[in-house]
């Protein structure tokens, strides 16, 4: 652990502008997947990482200090650090303990897929017999618990879950736009996250091509504009 607070002490000594290196406490602490906090209390700095980095290589854990540094000073996170943090966290293996630390310390909050105006479980089984000949597994469906302005829909494969932003569930919102945003999640059970070059790439060229085949699909993009501009409902956006 001295070695890791040497790493955030030389951090700061780089990154600081000549500024007085802080008081360092640092813990790995078991997070419900790859996250990891910084912050300053009383002037002094207190670092919690993810216990999935436990066993990381030095290069890796420097690179997160600086990562976490520049973050809590504002500055622009280096290059080199930058890309050697991002290399580690998508390994096959770390992503896999990310996913199990999620289903074993995390928790999902589920609703309803019955809504006030429109009812996903119904919606679900309409475009998967259209759109998918049926074969689409069955996630769980819910509206969410409050009515989120910067999500209007979301998949989580780990919890094998879909979540509508309850901001939908009004008859003041086309059914047609509902399904088209459920039909967008759906469709990143099709097609999943396809990770190249060391990123994850959740909107493929498969996944947009299926998309446009939605009826409604210029209509929706005019509808997300629109309301966009007004402030009112963002655009969906998935995870």
């Amino acid at each position: 652990m001295n070695e890791v607070k040497k790493f955030f002490a030389d951090a700061f000594r780089h990154l600081g502008n000549n500024r007085p290196v802080p008081e360092i406490e640092v813990r790995f602490y078991p997070y419900a997947g790859l996250h990891h906090t910084i912050r300053v209390r009383s002037g002094r700095v207190y670092v919690r990482l993810s216990d999935i980095c436990k066993g990381a290589p030095p290069d890796v854990l420097r690179a997160l200090a600086f990562v976490l540094v520049a973050r809590l000073l504002g500055k622009r996170i280096p290059d080199v650090h930058k890309r050697v943090y991002q290399d580690y966290s998508v390994t096959s293996e770390v992503m896999r303990s990310s996913d199990l630390a999620r289903r074993r310390r995390g928790r999902k909050l589920i609703s309803s897929a019955q809504g006030e105006a429109y009812n996903l479980d119904r919606m679900f089984t309409k475009l998967n017999r259209r759109y998918f000949d049926g074969r689409l597994a069955k996630a769980t469906l819910t509206w969410s618990q409050r009515r989120t302005r910067n999500i209007l829909g979301h998949h989580d494969r780990v919890y094998d879950t879909i979540t509508i932003s309850k901001t939908l569930d009004s008859l003041d919102v086309p059914e047609w736009f509902v399904e088209f945003i459920l039909y967008h999640e759906m469709l990143h059970i099709k097609h999943p996250a396809r990770l190249i070059n060391g990123r994850r790439y959740y909107h493929t060229s498969a996944f947009r091509q299926d998309e446009r085949r939605f009826p409604h699909f210029s209509d929706a993009q005019k509808w997300l504009e629109r309301v966009a501009r007004q402030r009112k409902v963002p655009r969906a956006r998935a995870a």
